[in-house]
């Protein structure tokens, strides 16, 4: 995967807890006559993240906002949905209380992506909706049990600089104590409720929990920050913060591991659900209707999706054909899979000379990019293979964000585990999106732009963040990555699998697919491994809708640059183009086409244009 792009998703979808009550902001007071509508809007959307931030204090963390860096947050109680809720409600009204037409384009364009996100928030926090979510807080691709444990490593978003942010940390240690009680007694309501994880996801669950647990407390992730002190502390403190370390972890940390555990394979277990799909789940079917609509934010129906599917699976399967033509290859399509996915040829060597690969294609892709682009992000790009404790249940890469001030590098990470599996003929593609110009260019440029709202910096939707990435990877042909045709093949590879996503998880969810078809089906028509395929069926069964937001997006973007080319002629700039897309932050796919349709006649209607002007003009 990449929130986020990880950290889109995780900022807003992992479960914290502190025993605080989660409360709505209080009004703002009325504003003044003279007060026009742009400060209202501006107010409204300054006063609403601050009340989100002290309602959700680890998004203020990763931003690099220390002021509640001793708690986690409480996203898992009764009281904390009401006030999602009512603060949700608040923000609304006070929207509409303010007149859009007194205000110019910029800012209607921030009024339309509030108004969205805040109704789809209030969608997913309506009472029918969390009774079919709040009961299954955890499972083995998003959860605090896997987040935490690199959070509070030292290797993580979590500082470790001064005195004060060690002792933070363990006080949130106690916030992960408690969410994961809370955690046992959200999935005992779903038993009653009868609304359950799959036994997969569960069995998962028990096997992440358990090469935790293994470890012996020195060697653990928690106890990671007593092993890098700064230079300056003193050795009494050195000496109290291990003490203290040691004690949370040993007396505090792994028995909550070990309850949850426990639970998992001695109750829950039994009671969890034979079937994948959350077509087998009470519920189900009214819960992926939503999460398909939330996720590519548009009205398309699961059959739509996987129609859209099975046509890009049809037009990518010839291209692949004449990519085994160039390279010669004698023998049907599924050989030539099965030779791309098996040969030593592709296998990389080392974690070493993987990570190596990595930055040579970094310096190869920042040669290209002042062709493509007017806006780069300041904020520097980190390289590192998943830690071995996750590796096995992580996707082939991700990206974690860095600060707006560039104090904390972005990171892209790649998987290294079961190397033979890996294929070098992958990396260009992964790079690009996972790195640059994808994920690490979409969310650090916007997290710059102080012009923007924080909910525009800092927010997102999936199919903006994911599609741009998609989008990005196929820029490589611009650039002239893929005249090679092994490259070739991987892109192609990665495309592949994002048009099988739109098949396999509607199939999973809505058609009810088992495991073992969805991993046949993506197996026959790509060159992926076994154990990558195995590991994506098993992370759609876990987090249904959110694959298939990559292809709804990136083909929106492709659509609307193609509009834009035929319609600009030689006005068109594809700096211009990119600089229209990214530098407004992630938008719904609808808003977005209003946004660069607007550029296109404010270009047809102007005889010049300064590259990479935008709506939010930075």
């Amino acid at each position: 995967m990449t929130v986020a792009a990880r950290l889109i998703v995780t900022a807003s979808m992992l479960a914290f807890a502190v025993p605080a009550m989660a409360q709505a902001p209080a009004p703002t007071a009325a504003p003044a006559a003279q007060q026009s509508a742009h400060e209202r809007l501006f107010q409204l959307f300054k006063d609403s993240d601050e009340a989100s931030l002290k309602r959700n204090p680890i998004q203020a963390l990763f931003r690099g906002d220390m002021r509640y860096a001793d708690r986690l947050g409480d996203n898992i109680t009764d009281a904390y949905f009401a006030g999602e809720r009512a603060a949700a409600e608040h923000d609304l009204a006070a929207l509409h209380a303010i007149p859009r037409d007194q205000l110019d384009q910029t800012d209607q364009l921030a009024y339309d992506v509030f108004e969205y996100s805040t109704k789809d928030t209030l969608r997913g926090l309506q009472p029918d909706m969390l009774a079919l979510t709040v009961v299954r807080p955890l499972n083995h691709f998003f959860g605090i049990h896997t987040f935490y444990a690199t959070f509070a490593s030292g290797k993580g978003a979590a500082p470790f600089k001064t005195v004060a942010d060690y002792e933070n940390n363990l006080k949130r240690h106690k916030d992960f104590v408690t969410y994961l009680d809370r955690a046992i007694g959200r999935f005992k309501e779903g038993e009653q409720s009868g609304v359950v994880e799959t036994k997969l996801t569960v069995r998962n669950m028990i096997e992440q929990l358990d090469n935790q647990l293994k470890l012996a407390p020195e060697e653990s992730p928690y106890m990671g920050p007593t092993k890098q002190f700064p230079a300056d502390f003193s050795e009494a403190d050195k000496a109290r913060l291990t003490a203290a370390y040691r004690d949370a972890t040993v007396n505090e940390i792994y028995p909550a591991l070990t309850r949850l555990r426990d639970f998992f394979q001695n109750d829950y277990l039994a009671h969890a659900r034979d079937g994948v799909g959350l077509k087998y789940m009470k519920g189900g079917d009214k819960l992926y209707t939503y999460l398909i609509q939330s996720t590519t934010t548009t009205d398309m129906t699961p059959e739509q999706i996987h129609q859209l599917g099975l046509s890009e699976v049809a037009r990518i399967t010839k291209e692949f054909q004449k990519v085994q033509k160039q390279i010669g290859y004698k023998g049907t399509l599924p050989q030539f899979f099965e030779y791309m996915r098996t040969s030593p040829k592709f296998q990389p060597q080392s974690r070493e000379g993987l990570t190596a690969d990595y930055y040579g294609l970094q310096k190869k892709v920042e040669a290209q990019v002042p062709r493509f682009f007017s806006l780069v992000p300041k904020t520097p790009l980190k390289i590192q293979p998943y830690e071995p404790f996750r590796e096995k249940f992580e996707a082939g890469g991700s990206y974690e964000p860095g600060t707006p001030d560039g104090s904390r590098p972005g990171t892209f990470f790649f998987n290294a585990y079961d190397l033979p599996s890996r294929r070098t003929w992958a990396e260009t593609t992964l790079f690009l999106h996972e790195g640059e110009p994808g994920h690490h260019f979409q969310i650090s440029i916007a997290q710059e732009n102080e012009a923007l709202p924080s909910f525009m910096r800092f927010g997102g939707n999936t199919a903006y963040a994911e599609g741009w990435a998609l989008y990005a990877e196929t820029l490589g042909y611009d650039m002239g990555f893929y005249k090679d045709p092994y490259p070739r093949f991987g892109t192609l590879n990665d495309e592949m699998l994002r048009a099988m996503r739109l098949v396999v998880d509607t199939g999973i969810h809505a058609k009810g697919w088992t495991r073992d078809q969805s991993i046949a089906y993506m197996l026959a028509h790509s060159g992926m491994s076994k154990t990558e395929v195995t590991a994506e069926v098993e992370r759609y069964i876990a987090i249904p809708s959110q694959a298939t937001a990559y292809k709804i997006g990136a083909l929106t973007i492709q659509r609307l640059r193609r509009k834009a080319t035929a319609e600009l002629g030689p006005k068109f700039d594809i700096r211009e183009f990119h600089a229209q897309v990214l530098d407004s932050g992630a938008l719904p796919m609808q808003i977005l086409e209003q946004k660069i349709d607007r550029w296109i006649a404010a270009k047809k209607g102007s005889a010049t244009s300064p590259a990479g002007k935008t709506e939010r003009g930075r």
